[in-house]
């Protein structure tokens, strides 16, 4: 009752509010607000549920660099379907083909749509003007391979407060500071058409029954499985904090299909006390490419291109090598068979043979100015993970580019040396299946962004959230009335979101103890190296946790439920990746997936995974399962392309 006392907020704990919509969208990032800003646009009455501010909220929300993907840019050297076609080979097909397209073919579109809402994404001020990657006709600026020109730099930093700006002019309802905890479906029933959601708002308790004729998920991917610091808890993740995956646990509850969920990377993106964050210290994989290297002794470390060749200068770094048509940069894939070979490929060992010795330096003193004044200046300036913590600190502390170097981290041959255990979503993870609508085989719930499975960064997120929302819209418009929730399914829901503050004065346990104890469950039983015995125990382990401390956690405030309710969907996902690690029987490289046990068999196909309320089933799904993209997406699309070509 103290705690209670001290909260700063009014408890409406007791209270409840019915809302309904057309088109309920769920999370407030870059998917989220470009679903709502689709379906709105389209006449539907839209409901937008952000756990944050929406205005800044989501892994995107407080900057991005560049713009990849943007093959129909009118400056392009390459199609929508030469891109996916490479990242598609690139991962031996375990990529999402259809959101990737849709990357492709549309980013340019919602690009400048965020234009029309305010985002800046030309050099309207000619502060580059005659730069290599300028083109002078558009003022766009382009970043990577200055030849095919299809990845943009962007003023990032202003893109979601337009965003936010265009929802209110096009009467979105805007809930922030809800997080959503569950979805509702018809009469309850597992895999049964999603109706609407519930969520509780985080500093007042109130809680929400959202009613809606289609529902679009646009949450983030999980993050906090292997590695948690419960001491530094702000700095656990790559992502924010609050981006820990919530919709995968209340589509998992449901009966949602899960796909390549059983992949999982080494740690060396975390910032969980065991890296150094890797884009504050010359990253030169994108936002601070091709910035120059240079070891301890001041000399610098040479560029290769695919062939081996040394690059002889800094210009020759963004053109593609001979015989070439173009490269991939930025982190549009994993394993870079397209891309140029920069100084942190090399191994360390190649390296000390050669002559170099550590610690290496970023240093953009010695490149031309206007290069050097698009990666601080703009690059590390625009991007949210470097806007403040280092393009503001570090000025303000005196650094200058022109002058002082940077002694690199976490790049390769100087990261932290994870341990095999230590694993993360990263790259291309796993996430909702999705058909050529972005709807999951819940009938009325489409997906975009960070959701999907194998999404990928601020472009992939724009498009696919932009493309949800308009199928969405299209679902809502053809259904003629909303279900009305089920009442029993709304009352376990508000029981157990609930239940943690009834233990407060109890000394139960708290949400940082629950995710140290699932992380060193996942470390212990989902490792680099798999096998049936340990998978099993570490569903053992998690269901303990769930039937023996779930119910005796405690919460003093809604803030702090809200983390706890977090914990409880990051114990879900756990759930998640075991079952899909289980089903899968046979190593897989592109996963990441080894096994001890493997049968031998050459198993190449997705295999999904779903809950359908008794047990969990698989099954597997050809990797070429969407088809020829470009003849099914205009066959699908063939009235929005209509539309773009009359300018509308």
């Amino acid at each position: 009752m103290q705690n209670e006392l001290k909260w700063p907020y009014r408890s409406q704990v007791s209270e409840i509010e019915h809302l309904s919509a057309d088109v309920l969208v769920l999370g407030g990032g870059i998917a989220g607000c470009m679903a709502a800003i689709a379906a709105a646009s389209k006449g539907q009455k839209v409901v937008l549920v952000e756990k944050g501010a929406t205005k800044r909220s989501g892994a995107g929300g407080s900057g991005c660099d560049h713009w990849e993907s943007a093959a129909t840019n009118p400056c392009s050297g390459v199609t929508a379907e030469e891109l996916v076609s490479a990242m598609l080979d690139d991962n031996d097909g375990y990529n999402n083909g259809i959101s990737h397209y849709i990357e492709c073919r549309e980013g340019w579109d919602r690009l400048l749509d965020i234009e029309k809402m305010g985002g800046k994404i030309r050099d309207t001020d000619d502060e580059f003007k005659g730069a290599d990657f300028r083109d002078e006709a558009t003022k766009l600026l382009f970043a990577y391979d200055y030849k095919n020109r299809f990845n943009i730099r962007i003023w990032g930093t202003t893109f979601k407060p337009a965003m936010a700006k265009e929802l209110k002019r096009l009467g979105v309802t805007i809930l922030d500071r809800v997080m959503v905890t569950s979805l509702l479906t018809k009469d309850g029933e597992n895999g049964a058409e999603c109706i609407g959601a519930t969520g509780f708002n985080t500093r007042t308790g109130k809680f929400y029954v959202l009613s809606a004729k289609a529902s679009v998920m646009a949450m983030s991917r999980p993050a906090r499985i292997w590695l948690f610091s419960a001491a530094y808890p702000g700095l656990c993740e790559f992502r924010p904090l609050q981006c820990i995956g919530d919709g995968h646990a209340m589509g998992w509850r449901v009966g949602a299909e899960f796909n390549m969920m059983e992949k999982s990377v080494r740690a060396e993106f975390s910032s969980a006390g065991r890296s150094f964050p890797p884009y504050s210290t010359g990253n030169n994989h994108n936002t601070w490419y091709p910035a120059s290297l240079l070891d301890a002794t001041g000399r610098e470390i040479p560029y290769a291109d695919r062939d081996g060749n040394i690059l002889p200068d800094v210009k020759s770094r963004f053109y593609p090598a001979q015989g070439q048509h173009y490269f991939l940069k930025g982190g549009a894939i994993e394993q870079a068979k397209y891309a140029y070979d920069g100084p942190e490929t090399l191994p360390y060992e190649t390296l000390k043979q050669m002559g170099y010795k550590l610690p290496f330096y970023a240093d953009l003193s010695s490149m031309p100015e206007l290069e050097r004044k698009a990666i601080w200046g703009l690059m590390v300036g625009q991007e949210g993970k470097t806007n403040v913590p280092v393009y503001k600190n570090y000025t303000e502390a005196g650094f200058d580019p022109t002058k002082h170097v940077l002694q690199c981290y976490g790049v390769g041959w100087t990261s932290a040396e994870f341990l095999p255990q230590e694993r993360q979503l990263f790259g291309l993870p796993g996430g909702f299946m999705n058909d050529w609508k972005l709807q999951t085989n819940l009938s009325g719930l489409f997906v975009g962004g960070d959701s999907l499975f194998a999404s990928n960064c601020y472009g992939h997120a724009a498009a696919t959230g932009s493309y949800a929302g308009r199928y969405a819209a299209e679902y809502a418009a053809n259904k003629s009335e909303l279900t009305l929730p089920h009442q029993p399914q709304v009352d376990a829901e508000i029981k157990r979101v609930f239940a943690p503050l009834q233990h407060a004065d109890k000394g139960g346990t708290t949400w940082k103890e629950l995710n140290q104890a699932i992380a060193k469950t996942m470390q212990n039983y989902c490792s680099e190296i798999k096998c049936d015995e340990l998978l099993l125990s570490g569903i053992e382990q998690l269901e303990r946790y769930q039937q023996e401390i779930v119910p005796h956690t405690s919460a003093a405030n809604p803030h702090e439920l809200m983390r706890l309710l977090e914990v409880f969907d990051i114990l879900t996902v756990s759930q998640i990746i075991l079952q899909a690690s289980l089903a899968r029987k046979s190593e897989c490289k592109k996963l990441e997936f080894y096994r001890s046990d493997d049968n031998g068999q050459a198993q190449k196909p997705f295999i999904t995974v779903r809950h359908n309320g008794k047990k969990v089933v698989s099954r597997e799904i050809p990797l070429n399962y969407a088809g020829d993209l470009k003849s099914n997406y205009e066959k699908l699309n063939a009235g929005y392309l209509k539309e773009l070509e009359n300018g509308q």
